[in-house]
C-alpha cells in the first residue's frame, strides 16, 4: 500500500493509485508493472477465485520476436517477420504503428514475463509448426496465471474476487470510481488516481452477438468464460470513449458441435482439417482445407463454418491419418463405409459418396509434409485443396462435427502506444488504460495468428500498468 491508501474493515482501501478491472494475463501484467512502478494497486475480478483469468486459462503459448534460438525456441523470428505474419493474417487490417511498438516490446517480454514466475517448455509437435515463433507455458495457461497472481499477492497487490462492477464514473474523460456489487461484502464504490480496464470482450454475451449475427449466434459455442460479458467495455464505449473494430469480427475457430455452451476450452479445437476435407449439412465442401500453414489459417474457420446452414459442419478424413494431430476431448464419429458414415451424420450419403469421390479423383500425387507447404494438391474441383490432399479411402472413415467456437470479439476501445485510451473527440484520457481483449481490435482488425492474443495482453498489459503508475505517482 501507499501512505495514501485508508484501510477499511473489509481489508480493501477505498482510495488505490491504480485499479485493474479484471483477471487474465493482462490484468495481472498491468497489476504487476503498476505495483513495481511504486503504486497501490486493486485488481477486480468478476469472477470466483476458481475460475479467475478469463480466457488466460485456456491458453498454451505467446508470439514474441526474437533474435536468436533460445533454450525453447528453434530459431529466430524477426520483428520484420512477425509484422509480415500480422499483415497477412489481417490483411492489412491493423493499425502499424501499434502493432509495430507490440512486436518490438515483445522482445523484451520473453524475459520479463520469466522474471514474473512463469516458466517456459519446448513447444508442442504435430500441426502447429510453433516450435521457432511461439512460446509454450509449462503448465499451460492455468499455470502461467499462477505465477503471475503469486508474484502479485507477494509484491502487495489486492484482488478481490466476485467483484462484479456496475458502473464506473468517469466526468471529461477522467475516471473517478467504480460501484462495485459483491455477493456477501454488498455495494461499495472504489476510488482510484489510474484505471486500467482489462475485462476482455463481450463474446459470452450471446443477446450482444445476435445484435450484428442474428439468430445464427445462437448456435455459437464460446471456448473461454462465461464471465466475458463486455460489460465493462459498453460501460466505457457510453461514457465517451473511442471504439475500435468490426464487431462481428473475432477470434473464432471451429471446435466440436459436442462442447459445452461454455468454456470448454482448447481441447474442444480441433486442428484436423489439413489432414481431410470439411463439408457442411449438404455434404458440400466449402473452402480450401489445405489454403496455408495450419497456426496461420486454424483461426479463420470458426467464421467459414458460421457462414455454413444451421452452423454446422463435418471434418471427414479416414483412418490413416488419426495419429498426425492431436486427440481432442471427444472421440471421431466412425463407419466402416462413406454411407455407414453419412447415415451417422445425418448426412445424405449419396450427396457424401459423390463429394468424396470427385475430390479421390481431383487428387494430383505429391510427396506429403504437414510441416510445409507440401505439393499435394487437387486439381479441377472448387474450391481447390492447395497443399496436404491426400485421398480419404481406408476404412473406417471417420469425423468430427463442429460448430464455431468464439475466443474473443475484436470490438474494443481504441488506445495510443502509452496504451491510454482515446475518448470520442479524439483526445486521450486523462487516466484511462486499456490492455488485453478489451482493445485487441487495435490491432487484429480481422483474422489471428497463434498466440497474438496472449502477445496484446501481456505487453499492452505492461505498459499500461507502467503508465497507470506513473500518472498515479506524479
Amino acid at each position: 500500500m501507499s501512505p495514501t491508501s485508508s484501510h477499511r474493515a473489509d481489508g480493501m482501501s477505498s482510495k488505490y493509485d491504480v485499479l485493474v478491472i479484471g483477471g487474465g494475463n493482462a490484468a495481472l501484467c498491468a497489476a504487476i508493472a503498476a505495483r513495481r512502478g511504486g503504486a497501490s494497486v486493486l485488481v477486480l475480478e468478476g469472477a470466483p477465485k476458481f475460475y479467475r483469468g478469463g480466457n488466460t486459462r485456456h491458453t498454451r503459448n505467446m508470439r514474441c520476436a526474437h533474435d536468436a534460438a533460445t533454450e525453447i525456441l528453434t530459431g529466430p523470428y524477426t520483428e520484420e517477420e512477425f509484422w509480415k505474419d500480422l499483415l497477412l493474417v489481417t490483411g492489412g487490417q491493423t493499425d502499424e504503428e501499434l502493432a509495430r511498438h507490440m512486436i518490438r516490446e515483445s522482445k523484451d517480454i520473453l524475459n520479463w514475463i520469466v522474471e514474473q514466475g512463469v516458466r517456459w517448455q519446448p513447444s508442442l509437435g504435430g500441426t502447429l509448426s510453433l516450435g521457432r515463433t511461439n512460446s509454450f507455458f509449462l503448465g499451460g495457461g492455468r499455470a502461467m496465471l499462477n505465477a503471475l497472481y503469486l508474484t502479485a499477492e507477494r509484491l502487495g497487490v489486492d484482488v478481490e474476487y466476485d467483484a462484479e462492477v456496475t458502473d464506473l464514473v468517469i466526468e471529461d474523460g477522467m475516471f473517478l470510481a467504480a460501484r462495485l456489487k459483491r455477493p456477501i461484502k454488498g455495494e461499495t464504490e472504489i476510488r482510484a488516481t489510474s484505471l486500467v480496464a482489462a475485462a476482455g470482450g463481450f463474446e459470452a454475451n450471446i443477446e450482444w452477438l445476435k445484435q450484428y449475427w442474428g439468430e445464427a449466434a445462437d448456435n455459437f459455442l464460446i471456448r473461454g468464460t462465461p464471465y466475458n460479458r463486455g460489460s465493462i467495455l459498453k460501460m466505457l464505449l457510453d461514457k465517451g470513449v473511442q471504439e475500435v473494430g468490426d464487431p462481428t469480427q473475432c477470434h473464432a475457430v471451429a471446435i466440436d458441435a459436442r462442447a459445452p455452451k461454455f468454456d470448454g476450452g482448447i481441447i474442444t479445437r480441433h486442428d484436423s482439417v489439413v489432414f481431410g476435407i470439411v463439408v457442411n449439412k449438404h455434404a458440400q465442401r466449402f473452402y480450401d482445407e489445405g489454403e496455408d500453414i495450419w497456426p496461420k489459417r486454424y483461426a479463420i474457420w470458426g467464421r467459414l463454418v458460421a457462414a455454413q446452414p444451421d452452423q454446422i459442419a463435418y471434418i471427414i478424413f479416414d483412418s490413416t491419418v488419426v495419429t498426425s494431430f492431436m486427440p481432442t476431448l471427444f472421440p471421431p464419429i466412425a463407419g466402416q463405409t462413406v454411407a455407414e458414415l453419412a447415415s451417422k451424420l445425418e448426412l445424405d450419403p449419396a450427396a457424401l459418396e459423390t463429394t468424396i469421390t470427385e475430390f479421390n479423383a481431383a487428387v494430383r500425387p505429391g510427396t506429403f509434409d504437414h510441416t510445409i507447404l507440401d505439393d499435394c494438391r487437387t486439381e479441377g474441383i472448387t474450391p481447390q485443396k492447395t497443399h496436404w490432399a491426400r485421398r480419404i479411402e481406408t476404412p473406417p472413415y471417420l469425423a468430427y462435427p463442429v460448430r464455431p467456437g468464439i475466443t474473443f470479439t475484436y470490438l474494443g476501445t481504441r488506445v495510443t502506444k502509452e496504451a491510454r485510451m482515446l475518448m470520442a473527440d479524439g483526445k486521450p484520457s486523462g487516466n484511462m488504460f486499456a490492455a488485453g481483449e478489451i482493445m485487441a481490435g487495435n490491432v487484429l482488425g480481422k483474422g489471428y495468428a497463434a498466440g497474438m492474443g496472449m502477445t496484446i495482453g501481456s505487453v499492452f498489459g505492461r505498459i499500461a500498468g507502467r503508465e497507470a503508475a506513473r500518472h498515479a505517482k506524479n
